[in-house]
């Protein structure tokens, strides 16, 4: 078994979790785009850039900032930009994780990333916190959204509550408690791939894919593109297109 993305020890919502022969396509599902709501307190900074860390600084009053410019900052994050992960954070320096050495004592200064923020909304406002929902490409920290509206507002902020919504398309809504899972709600690898173009293959050409060869693609999406194809329904492979044959990246059939 194997999990798709961590979330926060505070944090709730999705986990994708992939069963046998399909944890290979874990990389498949993580590269999805995620969707979150998240609460940020607005006039208070901390170590960690959530409420699970030390209080960096005195409050500082948020109550003067009225929701037009709230809403005007966090509009200011959509699109591509550049993110300066959270100290605390699972990224790696030297091989060592970043949330290691910071609990260490030592100063961890991560270089910043490319992030897209495909969308981003307030959904309410209450007193010094605001909740919003965005869509983020893999890597994106809620937190470092959180730290640096703060920033932006000139107030400080950290991040109070976070809950993962989608994967892609899958959404939580269609999530089984942990307590209730059951080898019963296990579903159809294609399940996870719905983001992807599928091609039904015949027989020969199953045989070829089991055998890692090459097929010819039926459309011309594009070098590059990945494509789910499928037998009788079921998922035997994930190919990527190049010059107009799908060659096998990963295969879940068996000859």
């Amino acid at each position: 078994m194997g999990h798709t993305g961590t979330l926060d020890p505070f944090a709730t919502g999705l986990l994708v979790i992939l069963v046998g022969r399909a944890t290979r396509l874990a990389r498949f599902v993580e590269g999805q785009a995620k969707t979150y709501l998240a609460t940020a307190r607005l006039g208070v900074r901390t170590d960690t850039d959530d409420r699970t860390g030390t209080v960096l600084e005195p409050i500082r009053p948020a109550s003067a900032l009225g929701e037009s410019a709230i809403r005007t900052a966090l509009a200011g994050f959509a699109g591509v930009q550049r993110q300066r992960p959270p100290s605390y954070s699972a990224k790696h320096v030297q091989g060592v994780r970043s949330y290691q050495l910071a609990r260490q004592g030592q100063a961890v200064a991560l270089p910043e990333v490319a992030v897209t923020v495909h969308r981003i909304e307030p959904v309410s406002f209450d007193g010094d916190q605001v909740t919003f929902r965005a869509t983020v490409s893999p890597g994106t920290y809620l937190r470092a959204i959180a730290r640096d509206l703060g920033e932006r507002l000139g107030v400080g902020a950290h991040l109070v509550a976070l809950r993962r919504e989608a994967i892609g398309p899958i959404r939580v809504e269609e999530a089984v408690p942990l307590a209730d899972l059951s080898a019963a709600d296990l579903r159809p690898a294609r399940a996870v791939l719905g983001h992807l173009p599928a091609l039904d293959l015949d027989e020969a050409g199953r045989r070829d894919v089991l055998h890692g060869r090459a097929v010819e693609a039926a459309a011309r999406r594009g070098s590059g593109t990945d494509v789910a194809l499928l037998w009788d329904g079921e998922l035997v492979a994930v190919a990527r297109e190049e010059e107009g044959l799908l060659k096998p990246a990963v295969v879940l059939g068996t000859p």
